[in-house]
């Protein structure tokens, strides 16, 4: 919901950051290898109950991953970095919510549904970035076509946050999230659902009038 506006604040600053990098020929696939370790490290950190440095290499890492397209925009993305760079951002984002039922005992069914629900909504823009390709409609530069949704990369990071500051409500959070996340997941079955009517209905008309 809100990756669109904060995409376009950051992308001054990043592109300036990114710049730094590309001189000193840092490649974004570098980028994103030094981010899925940071990453590691965060779920490390959280699982062994060292919340706030977890927090800190959670920061890092989304920073990181930031970096890492803007760089591969100023020298030309490639097929290979889009796919390892969503490959780590999966990657971290389920290792996050496993650390947190790991350290957490009585949150893990409530972590177990986050992870689900993350399956779907992942399932879901990938089905769809698919289908966006054969249907030729138009994406925001990034590698894949993502459907808005309640919950983005931005309200991810943001709710990580939270739960990472917020120990005591680390299970209630949780369910909150799974709630969220769900959401996201029907409003991007709706979209693809809608989409896909739509395109048919203008092949159906584009057919009867030849």
């Amino acid at each position: 919901m809100l990756d669109a506006p904060i995409r376009q604040s950051l992308h001054q600053p990043l592109d300036a950051l990114a710049s730094w990098f590309e001189r000193r020929g840092i490649s974004p696939n570098q980028l994103t290898a030094v981010g899925f370790i940071v990453g590691v490290a965060a779920c490390a950190a959280v699982a062994a109950d060292r919340w706030i440095l977890g927090l800190v290499m959670w920061l890092l890492n989304r920073l990181i991953d930031g970096l890492d397209g803007s760089v591969a925009r100023r020298i030309g993305p490639t097929k290979l970095g889009g796919f390892l760079d969503i490959m780590a951002d999966f990657a971290i984002y389920g290792g996050m919510v496993v650390a947190i039922g790991w350290a957490v005992p009585d949150a893990r069914l409530a972590a177990l549904v986050v992870f689900l629900t993350y399956y779907l909504n992942g399932s879901a823009f990938l089905a769809w970035s698919s289908l966006a390709h054969e249907l030729d409609v138009e994406g925001d530069g990034r590698s894949l076509n993502f459907p808005a949704g309640l919950a983005e990369g931005t309200e991810t990071i943001v709710m990580m946050c939270v739960i990472l500051l917020a120990r005591g409500y680390t299970e209630v959070l949780l369910w909150i999230w799974a709630g969220v996340v769900a959401i996201s997941v029907l409003q991007r079955i709706w979209f693809v659902a809608i989409s896909l009517a739509a395109d048919q209905s203008s092949r159906t008309g584009r057919a009867e009038g030849q």
